[in-house]
C-alpha cells in the first residue's frame, strides 16, 4: 500500500475529471431548460401549471419534430437550410389536398420524402455542398407552397385536429409528445446497430467505407428521415394552427439548427443527441412562448433571449470541452 504524506490531498485522475466534464456537458441541455423554467416561474408563478404549460408549449411539438429532422442531416456532417420552407409546403398540402383529396395529399407527402432522399444521393454522388443545395431547395419549396395555397387559408383535417387537441390528465400533451419523440429517436439512432452506422457516416466515413457499408445508402437514409420528420412537423403545425400559410414555417430553419446545437450537437463528427435536441427545442419554445407577451415581455426581448441562451450554452460547452482533454 502506498502511504500518503500528512497534509497532502490526492489529485483527481485525468480520466475521472474528463468523465465528470462529459457528464456535465450532457446535462447542459437539461440545465438550460431548467433555468428558463425558473425564470418563467419567477416572473409569473401561475404559468407553471397544466394550463400554463399548454399555452407556453403550444408549438413545441412541431419545433421538436423540425429539430429532429435537422439533427439527422447534421449527424451526416451536412446542413439543411430548406427545412423551414419544407414545413410550410407540407402545411399547405395538409390544409388543402390532404383534407379534400386524401389520396393525392398522401402521394404528394410521400413524394416529398422521396425528393429529400434524392437530395441526399445528389449531394453525395456529386460531392456538392449541402448548404448550397438545400438553400436552392428552400426557394423551390416556397414556390410550391405558394402554388398550392396562394393566400392564407385552408383547414386542417378533422382527425389531425383531434390528435393535436388531445388533453391527457395530469401531464400536458406537448410534454408527453416531446418525451415520446425523444425516446423513440434516441432508441433508433443511439441504441440500434443501424443507428450506429448512420452516425458513423458523419463520425468516421472512411472506417464505415472500409467496413463495407455504402455511404450513399446512409446519406439517402439520413435525408429521407429528415423529410419524414419534416412532414410530421408540418402536419403537427397545421393541427395546432388549424389553417395554413406558405410562410408559416420559415422561422423553423434557424430554430431547428439552434435546437440541435443547444442540445449538444456538433456540425462535424456525427455528434448528436436526440434527447438533447428535444430539450433544446423545448427551451427555445419556452423562450419564445406567446404567454410571455401577456406577461408584458416585449417580443424583441424574447428573440434576444433565444440568442442569449444559445451563446451562454455554447460558451459553457467550450469551457467544459477544455476539461475533457
Amino acid at each position: 500500500m502506498t502511504a500518503i504524506a500528512p497534509g497532502t490531498v490526492p489529485k483527481a485522475s485525468p480520466r475521472g475529471s474528463a468523465a465528470r466534464a462529459r457528464m456535465l456537458r450532457g446535462l447542459l441541455p437539461a440545465l438550460s431548460l431548467a433555468l428558463v423554467l425558473i425564470a418563467i416561474a419567477w416572473l409569473n408563478p401561475r404559468a407553471i401549471s397544466y394550463f400554463g404549460f399548454n399555452l407556453m408549449l403550444n408549438l413545441a411539438i412541431p419545433i421538436a419534430l423540425a429539430t429532429i429532422a435537422q439533427m439527422f442531416v447534421i449527424a451526416g456532417n451536412e446542413l439543411d437550410l430548406s427545412i423551414g420552407t419544407f414545413v410550410g409546403f407540407v402545411g399547405c398540402v395538409t390544409a388543402t389536398w390532404l383534407r379534400d383529396t386524401p389520396l393525392i395529399g398522401i402521394f404528394v407527402l410521400l413524394g416529398s420524402i422521396g425528393v429529400y432522399a434524392l437530395l441526399g444521393a445528389l449531394i453525395h454522388l456529386r460531392n456538392l455542398p449541402s448548404i448550397v443545395v438545400t438553400l436552392g431547395m428552400s426557394f423551390v419549396w416556397q414556390g410550391l407552397a405558394i402554388l398550392v395555397l396562394p393566400k392564407p387559408g385552408g383547414k386542417a383535417p378533422a382527425w389531425l385536429l383531434s390528435i393535436m387537441s388531445f388533453k391527457p390528465p395530469y401531464i400536458p400533451f406537448p410534454i408527453l409528445a416531446a418525451l415520446l419523440i425523444a425516446v423513440v429517436v434516441h432508441f433508433g439512432l443511439m441504441r440500434t446497430s443501424y443507428g450506429v452506422i448512420l452516425r458513423g457516416s458523419g463520425g468516421n466515413a472512411a472506417a464505415l467505407r472500409r467496413a463495407g457499408w455504402s455511404l450513399l445508402r446512409t446519406k439517402v437514409a439520413l435525408f429521407a428521415l429528415t423529410g419524414l420528420f419534416g412532414v410530421l412537423s408540418g402536419m403537427a403545425l397545421i393541427g395546432i394552427t388549424t389553417s395554413a400559410d406558405a410562410n408559416i414555417g420559415n422561422g423553423y430553419t434557424l430554430l431547428s439548427i439552434a435546437g440541435v446545437i443547444l442540445g449538444g450537437g456538433e456540425f462535424v463528427g456525427g455528434r448528436v443527441s436526440p434527447i438533447g435536441a428535444v430539450l433544446g427545442a423545448l427551451t427555445l419554445a419556452l423562450a419564445a412562448s406567446p404567454l410571455l407577451t401577456f406577461m408584458h415581455i416585449p417580443p424583441d426581448w424574447q428573440v434576444a433571449a433565444n440568442g442569449a441562451i444559445l451563446i451562454i450554452v455554447l460558451a459553457a460547452r467550450v469551457l467544459i470541452s477544455r476539461r475533457e482533454r
